[in-house]
């Protein structure tokens, strides 16, 4: 996501690390222990230490779980995904506090991702929201729907898999945005939350809006 700077006003504190496993090709999910209460949604920034600008997260945990857990891929060239990556267990991160609006609700509503920007709605689902929730994730290739079988097995029908580059059993072949063209009769009485790309959540909010869903009940966080 996107940076914040280490100003004196932002207070870090270091983090000992669990585990940081390598889920699909370059995609790590990192864990450390929580000691802090936040709410799905929620980010935090991650720095290698308290006088790096910090990058923003969002958390991929539930509420009440014993780790806080962070999905993110390596960024060629990036300032500190190639770092993250080489951390091993009871190595320290300095992390910010969890702060963000963007969270979810015990309303029906829809979750609409691409790649790591399932993050969020994880910790969501892990939160106990997902009951009546639609979960749309897309991503290019069919290792790339992270977290899959736990989500197939609770979510049955109301977990979309969209898949560009690839084909694969139950998974719609084409990008998030072509789906939701497809579809009709889009409930204008809920909530549309957008996690993705700045061009994924761009063309997204417009096809929504395209289809009569109000502006106001559209919800987005953009990934960096």
């Amino acid at each position: 996501m996107n940076s914040v700077e280490s100003k004196p006003n932002v207070k870090f504190k270091s983090v000992t690390i669990l585990s940081n496993t390598e889920i699909s090709h370059n995609v790590f999910l990192l864990s450390f222990k929580r000691d802090f209460a936040f709410r799905a949604g929620q980010v935090l920034g991650l720095a290698m230490s308290s006088s790096d600008d910090a990058r923003l997260y969002s958390i991929a945990s539930g509420e009440n779980d014993n780790t806080i857990d962070i999905l993110y891929n390596i960024k060629p060239g990036g300032k500190l995904t190639p770092n993250l990556a080489a951390l091993r267990p009871d190595d320290k991160l300095w992390i910010t506090v969890p702060f963000g609006t963007y969270a979810g609700s015990s309303e029906a509503a829809y979750w609409i991702s691409a790649g790591t920007g399932i993050a969020p709605f994880y910790s969501m689902y892990r939160s106990g929201l997902g009951g009546n929730k639609v979960l749309i994730h897309g991503s290019r290739t069919l290792d790339a729907f992270y977290f899959n079988d736990k989500l197939t097995g609770d979510f049955g029908s109301r977990y979309v898999r969209c898949c560009s580059q690839e084909e694969g059993e139950g998974v719609y072949h084409g990008r998030v945005t072509q789906y939701l063209e497809q579809m009709d009769n889009l409930p204008e009485d809920q909530k549309y939350y957008l996690c993705g790309g700045a061009e994924m959540v761009v063309e997204c909010r417009e096809i929504l809006l395209n289809k009569g869903i109000p502006f106001s009940h559209i919800v987005a966080e953009i990934y960096f």
